[in-house]
């Protein structure tokens, strides 16, 4: 892993009228570093993932890309998130244009390519994610796992510094996952820099340099992947990580105060 920040969250807060839905986030994620975010629904994973591009605009706190300040009123975002790619839960194609031609739209129309380099662009994405045979083919034609990997060669063709991965298997049949989180992995193996927001624990543990585990807004637990899911040390955290890897064992769960960070994760992260 290469030495250098990516993405620096500083104090971060988001709310959605009274609904306080982040509380204060710190987090960085360095160039070529894997980083998952796990927790319950509504914790407030996908709008920690979406301020990070200005999808959603924060309340308050900083959020810095590649050195950039985001959240300055004046920044120009389109040229930021030139360097960002975003895979959403959905996948989000054009249902009218062919694979290649969903590929090559945004960069024609932003990179100002030519016909001729786009399309070059889009092939070598495609065999990367193993579909390039189905270049000419619509998107009613494909599986939901091929339509997110299509979805993840159109975010590579745009060559982004970093990824963003909003839950990319959560909307698929289990027998399709398989093929988007090997893309994913190869992509780790490349070096590529990544947040990715999932709920496939085997690989946040197998192939993240660090797991946050958020729950209420806040980071509750934060560290290396084999130790957060592994051997976490926050209850909450160990009470979800039951539920999640054996549902019918786990617990009914003890509703409660906020959770309270670990000592020591408090301390790098900034959670109050």
């Amino acid at each position: 892993m290469s030495t250098g920040t990516q993405i620096e969250v500083r104090g971060l807060h988001k709310a959605f009228g009274d609904l306080e839905v982040l509380r204060g986030i710190d987090v960085t994620v360095a160039r070529g570093e894997v980083v998952c975010v796990i927790g319950p629904s509504g914790s407030g994973k996908s709008t920690l993932l979406r301020c990070v591009n200005l999808l959603e605009e924060p309340t308050s706190g900083t959020v810095t890309v590649a050195g950039t300040e985001v959240t300055d009123p004046d920044v120009d975002i389109d040229r930021v998130r030139r360097r960002i790619g975003m895979v959403f839960q959905s996948f989000n194609l054009f249902p009218h244009l062919t694979v290649l031609a969903n590929l090559t739209l945004a960069q024609r129309r932003v990179l100002r390519r030519d016909r001729r380099e786009a399309a070059e662009v889009a092939r070598a994405n495609l065999e990367r994610v193993g579909l390039a045979e189905k270049a000419e083919a619509y998107p009613a034609q494909l599986s939901g796992g091929q339509q997110q990997r299509v979805a993840i060669a159109r975010a590579l063709s745009m060559d982004p510094d970093l990824m963003l991965f909003d839950e990319p298997t959560s909307a698929l049949d289990p027998e399709l996952v398989g093929d988007v989180l090997a893309v994913m992995r190869s992509l780790a193996q490349e070096g590529m820099t990544m947040l990715v927001v999932t709920h496939e624990m085997s690989f946040a543990r197998e192939v993240a340099d660090r797991v946050v585990f958020m729950d209420g807004g806040v980071i509750v637990e934060e560290g290396p992947a084999q130790r957060v899911v592994g051997d976490p040390q926050h209850e909450r955290t160990r009470t979800f990580l039951a539920r999640v890897l054996d549902p019918a064992a786990a617990p009914e769960p003890v509703l409660g105060p906020t959770p309270t960070p670990v000592p020591g994760d408090v301390g790098k992260q900034g959670q109050r």
